[in-house]
């Protein structure tokens, strides 16, 4: 680990020293990238400077316990031991945990869909519900989100719905949302107040580099056609929704929200490559049997992750046994708690499989 931290100072040395040239102080882009990867670094060599000084003030202490013969400055340095070892103990598991390989989607941002699954009306409506829960988190985190296709029901909730959520370290913290969403409540349309149970899938993309996904134009059939549903003036009245099938794959997206047919075909070509990344990071965390398994949630979309409970206003996340009797506050997009402890214990289980 010794090594490994000196090397990323010697890095970070490195990236400030080429900030300061004329080469890349000149060119914003250039800039914004050595400035970013120092940014990354910046926390661990604190951390790692921080631990130097501690460890050689605690060579110093346990050298004078070793040669000091006066008791009251012996008990000093006892203390000062004491003090230092546990600092550096912190430390230690601070670095640990910054040392573990970072996702490199974190920094992304997201093209989450919510679809509907067994439950009928009541699971379209409670993915309008995890809708306006994301939409509330997103605001509360500034971040921008922008739908990028809808399919509306009868009574306000959606079959699907696709957005789009932009702003900083995004991915990190929506990527805990892929899986089925159980919901337990009495629908509105519920006369004799029984409880059902409703389920939604939810699938969180990371947004594709172009230089990740090159998609040919001749793999691409483009359909076009009227927007159908509940909607705007130009619903029904012109030809501006899209339809896209990558023939290689059969992977189908469509787009309608926008009255512009040129708009919803650049949204749909966004949506499109963000599922193809999915799909080429699937093939490839396929390949590596083991590479998931210390991680608290696979991502797979089969997975029941997590149960709402209106009639006793209980948040259940399965997969990390975390309780929470405040589903009113988590439905108003009060949800960074959930996402803080299974950030916790996801580093838990990589760090205890890394020891």
């Amino acid at each position: 680990m010794h090594e490994k931290l000196l090397a990323i100072v010697e890095e970070s040395d490195r990236l400030s020293a080429a900030m300061s040239t004329q080469e890349v102080a000149s060119d914003p882009e250039a800039y914004r990238k050595y400035a970013r990867a120092h940014a990354g670094l910046s926390e661990m060599v604190e951390k790692f400077r921080r631990w130097e000084k501690d460890a050689k003030a605690l060579a110093e202490a346990e050298e004078m316990l070793r040669e000091e013969s006066d008791e009251e400055m012996r008990q000093l340095a006892e203390e000062e031991r004491a003090s230092l070892s546990a600092s550096l103990e912190t430390l230690e598991q601070e670095l640990r945990v910054l040392l573990l390989p970072k996702d490199p989607n974190d920094d992304k941002n997201t093209i989450v869909e919510i679809r509907a699954g067994t439950g009928g009306d009541e699971a379209g409506l409670f993915v309008a519900d995890l809708f306006r829960m994301y939409s509330r988190y997103a605001e509360k985190r500034g971040w921008k989100l922008e739908i990028m296709n809808s399919n509306e029901t009868q009574l306000g909730g959606f079959k699907e719905i696709c957005f789009q959520i932009s702003g900083d370290h995004v991915y990190s913290l929506m990527k805990w949302e892929a899986g089925v969403h159980r919901v337990q409540r009495v629908p509105d349309t519920e006369t004799q107040g029984r409880v059902h149970t409703s389920a939604v899938t939810v699938a969180v993309l990371p947004e594709a580099d172009a230089v990740e996904v090159n998609i040919d134009p001749n793999d691409l059939q483009i359909d076009v056609y009227r927007s159908s549903g509940p909607g705007g003036q130009s619903v029904n009245t012109t030809d501006s929704a899209v339809r896209i099938t990558h023939k290689p794959t059969g992977t189908v997206v469509t787009c309608q929200d926008e009255k512009s047919q040129h708009k919803n075909k650049t949204k749909a070509l966004k949506v499109l490559a963000a599922r193809l990344l999915d799909l080429k990071q699937q093939e490839e965390a396929s390949a590596r049997s083991s590479e998931r398994r210390s991680q608290v949630g696979s991502g797979d979309r089969s997975e029941r992750i997590r149960t709402y409970n209106f009639p006793q206003n209980r948040l259940t996340d399965h997969r990390i046994k975390l309780t929470l009797h405040s589903l009113d506050h988590a439905m108003e997009g009060e949800i960074q708690g959930m996402f803080d402890a299974l950030v916790a214990a996801d580093r838990e289980a990589r760090l205890s499989e890394a020891l």
